[in-house]
């Protein structure tokens, strides 16, 4: 295990130098802050020190350097609009987004796996073939769209539920969560299932053919055969066997919710990540843009790791040793 977590890591640091590169190349190749940050009355001296002030008088790979050798002491730069430390920015966005992502996954895990099921122990009843249609609507429906019916629906028309914002929130070892307020859940109850609709579709069919697939297994056959009761052939046999895939999936979507909640947060208001990178782009703010990009590779590289070894927890078969990975 310990040599399997050292390799891993290794090949983390790789990807993400790969990635800074990438990220850092593609960013800084597009548009000119200087003409968004700069009055268009200034002069040429003030435009010049302007430039000169950001460190965008110098060479691209100059650039990169610095901010490579910033980035091992944890410094991804200084924003050009707040004049700030851009990983700062991200961090005091970051429970926001992960409390948002935290939900949305709770309630497809909480929805998705029991309905996959159901509709994959029976297929052909009535109930089945509903919640798969349902899954169907899941995958079809755009995000903003559902989004704004909701707040048209429980906020504009029927005022029950507040339509922007995180409401009131409570530090926790001086973390801001706004899940233990009832202001905060109630601010949470629009974009939470929101985030969650497509999570909860992938994980109903996920669960459903796994469980379709476990049923017609000789071991389950063999299990029934002994005379052990529905709900332990189902609990034991079957839901143990489809978790893997479903870990796996839940794993890279968490990874995705955090990554893609950009859409929701915009619709929604929600003082998250996805907010201000939106605002980063629309203000050409480079270092923002790249630190936000290279935290989200680095979120991803830990879930994987963190999926692979869940792994051997849910599966004795699966050894992370030396040799494999």
């Amino acid at each position: 295990m310990l040599v399997f977590v050292i390799r891993r890591s290794l090949q983390s640091v790789v990807v993400l130098v790969a990635m800074s590169v990438i990220v850092f190349v593609g960013v800084y190749a597009i548009g000119n802050p200087i003409d968004i940050l700069i009055n268009p009355q200034a002069d040429q001296i003030d435009r010049e020190r302007a430039i000169a002030a950001l460190g965008l008088d110098r060479p691209l790979w100059e650039q990169y350097l610095t901010f490579l050798r910033g980035a091992v002491t944890g410094d991804l730069g200084r924003s050009f609009v707040h004049s700030t430390s851009a990983l700062g920015l991200i961090v005091e966005k970051m429970p926001a987004t992960l409390e948002l992502a935290f939900s949305a996954m709770l309630i497809a895990i909480v929805l998705g796996i029991p309905l996959g099921l159901w509709a994959g122990l029976k297929p052909d009843a009535l109930s089945g073939r509903t919640i798969m249609a349902g899954s169907i609507l899941g995958f079809s429906l755009p995000t903003f769209w559902v989004g704004l019916m909701l707040i048209m629906v429980f906020s504009v028309m029927l005022g029950w539920l507040p339509s922007n914002g995180r409401g009131t929130t409570v530090d926790l070892f001086g973390v801001p969560l706004s899940l233990l307020t009832v202001d905060g859940l109630a601010h949470l109850a629009l974009p939470a299932p929101n985030l969650a609709l497509f999570n909860v579709a992938l994980l109903i069919r996920l669960t459903r053919s796994g469980a379709r697939e476990a049923l017609l297994q000789d071991y389950v056959k063999f299990a029934r055969a002994k005379g052990l009761s529905n709900r332990r052939v189902i609990g034991v046999h079957v839901l143990r066997n489809i978790l893997i895939p479903v870990v796996t999936v839940i794993g890279l979507q968490f990874g995705a919710l955090i990554a893609f909640a950009i859409v929701t947060e915009s619709v929604f208001a929600w003082p998250g990540m996805g907010k201000l990178l939106i605002d980063s782009i629309n203000l050409l703010d480079r270092p923002v843009i790249v630190a936000y990009l290279l935290v989200i590779v680095t979120l991803f590289i830990a879930i994987n790791l963190a999926v692979d070894i869940l792994y051997s927890a849910l599966d004795p078969r699966v050894r992370l040793s030396e040799g494999g990975g």
